[in-house]
């Protein structure tokens, strides 16, 4: 049992780090009522997010679902994870006869994203996310303005949030759990809290016109070499609509499966599924002389995407894991906006994790004999002494 002095102090580090976040919300709170201003007309509003991908720099095995672990008490993860979509907007214009044309408001989009989390106890973690638009290519308004295309770059908006293990894993090797006992090696939860500030640049399409606050919980569970996880949460945020795509809170799910082909995670494969129920109705639009009209029709929209993906951590054991994966639409009623035609995701990501599979006080990334209890000096760290005397 830890002293009461550290209970205490762990609880205080806790309360001062949600009393920082929350003064930051409201401040990024205040600076979206200014930014909406800038997002056009409210019927042709330009401050749609059109990359709902959100990774984080903690511990994660799949690429959409969330994950559960944290990074270790006083470390810091850092990450670089990059994705590439296909007209994820498009526009379908009205032409002489019948039908009409898609003209692709944004076609071609690469963003990365800078994470950054701190651990500020075992059990809570900081969360940071700097996303960029490095190249986009498209229409933009131009086919219902006649104004400018796309701009090629863009900043996007600034992510933060904390994440709580409700249920911990132990922190050993992933092919272990769920064969000891003990708190939480099979399956884990927790709870996440993100907030998105409108700091993208309006007429990109690189951020909502307001704040967006997204609650979450996670889960998953380990078997050996199997493993899967899900959440449930919601995107929280006024309706903004672009030419009859009506986008504003979600409730937002995800469900993803995978296997360790090679132990100690040096190669895992995953499936994964998201999708988002987007809870304001659809409308339709008409072009006059007099602008644009808009009136609804009793529509929904179901954004949805899967993922293949392979991962990579056999540095630091399991710190440092690489990540590649693409995906596309999942079909479920009308063509949504937000969801391209397909992604591709590339990521590295350090998250130092404190794990000591043995216990025996020597971090798994020093420890020479991980699964073995032994001494924490010598030429062999971790290894039991008979170890280091057959080989000196």
């Amino acid at each position: 049992m830890k002293p009461k002095s550290q209970l205490w102090y762990g609880a205080g580090q806790m309360r001062t780090a949600i009393t920082a976040w929350g003064a930051a919300a409201l401040v990024v709170m205040s600076i979206g009522e200014a930014h909406a201003d800038d997002c056009g007309s409210p019927l042709v509003n330009t401050c749609i997010n059109s990359d709902t991908y959100w990774p984080t720099a903690g511990p994660m095995r799949f690429a959409h679902v969330m994950g559960t672990e944290t990074v270790g008490r006083g470390q810091i993860g850092f990450g670089l994870v990059s994705t590439y979509l296909s007209r994820p907007v498009l526009l379908r214009v009205a032409t002489p006869g019948s039908g009409g044309s898609d003209q692709f408001v944004v076609d071609d989009q690469l963003n990365t994203n800078f994470l950054f989390a701190y651990g500020v106890t075992d059990r809570l973690q900081l969360d940071f996310a700097l996303p960029v638009t490095l190249i986009q290519t498209g229409a933009g308004l131009s086919p219902l303005t006649g104004g400018e295309d796309l701009r090629d770059t863009a900043m996007r908006d600034l992510r933060f949030g904390f994440v709580y293990t409700l249920v911990p894993r132990a922190r050993i090797l992933p092919e272990i759990a769920g064969e000891r006992g003990g708190e939480g090696n099979a399956w884990s939860l927790a709870s996440r809290f993100n907030v998105s500030a409108p700091t993208g640049d309006a007429g990109s399409f690189a951020g909502d016109r307001g704040v967006v606050l997204a609650p979450s919980l996670a889960g998953d569970f380990r078997h050996k070499i199997f493993f899967a996880g899900a959440d449930l949460g919601a995107r929280i945020r006024p309706v903004t609509e672009f030419a009859g795509a009506r986008v504003g809170t979600q409730i937002t799910t995800g469900l993803g499966a995978g296997i360790d082909v090679i132990e100690r995670e040096r190669l895992s494969f995953m499936a994964e599924a998201r999708a988002f129920f987007n809870l304001p109705e659809q409308a339709d639009t008409a072009q006059s002389a007099f602008g644009i009209t808009s009136r609804p029709n009793g529509k929904a929209i179901f954004p949805a995407e899967w993922m293949i993906s392979a991962r990579s951590a056999p540095l630091l054991a399991g710190d440092v894991s690489f990540m590649l994966g693409g995906g596309g639409p999942i079909p479920i009623g009308d063509a949504a906006i937000t969801v391209p035609r397909f992604r591709f995701v590339l990521g590295v990501v350090y998250a130092p994790m404190s794990r000591d599979t043995d216990g025996d006080g020597v971090l798994d990334k020093n420890d020479l004999c991980p699964t073995r209890p032994g001494e924490r000096g010598g030429d062999r760290p971790g290894c039991p002494a008979e170890s280091a005397e057959k080989n000196p």
